[in-house]
């Protein structure tokens, strides 16, 4: 076999396409993939430091987020420390803190910002998530849209019946 093909050229003419000779590529970055998966709020990141502060190995500690399916409205949110990322995880940092996303659950969570709420109404980690066609009263939990998983049937939700 040949490193050369021919192409016809505008004029009519046959060049050869050498490809053992180098060619420049030009990378056109989309837009949503240059954006992070997820991204971490500043207060959230400086929770979740005070946290890993507390655990002895904290150092080699990552946070993991995921999705899970179950949850009341058909897919939960996973967030806790890992001893570390697993081949394929997407590797993010923010404010110092080491962030990994699973490859499953990437397309699901792709714009999501996690962000520590203290307030007299709220009080813990909130995963504002663009992707969750509906969510359920509790927040842990998620539907996407039909078009973007049709495998799930997550029902209508739990409304105000949840336990979480």
């Amino acid at each position: 076999m040949s490193d050369t093909s021919v192409t016809k050229s505008a004029t009519g003419t046959c060049d050869p396409v050498r490809y053992d000779e180098p060619v420049a590529t030009v990378e056109h970055p989309l837009e949503a993939e240059s954006a992070p998966i997820v991204s971490l709020t500043p207060t959230a990141a400086a929770k979740v430091k005070e946290l890993m502060a507390e655990e002895p190995d904290a150092d080699t500690l990552v946070l993991r987020l995921a999705i899970q399916g179950g949850g009341c409205s058909g897919f939960q949110y996973g967030l806790g420390f890992d001893s570390g990322s697993a081949e394929g995880d997407i590797e993010l940092e923010f404010e110092g803190v080491r962030v990994v996303v699973d490859p499953f659950s990437a397309p699901y969570l792709r714009g999501a910002t996690v962000d520590f709420l203290n307030s007299i109404d709220e009080s813990g980690f909130k995963i504002d998530n663009p992707n969750a066609a509906a969510s359920c009263g509790c927040g842990h939990s998620f539907t996407v849209a039909e078009d973007a998983d049709p495998g799930v049937d997550a029902g209508p939700g739990c409304g105000s019946g949840c336990s979480h």
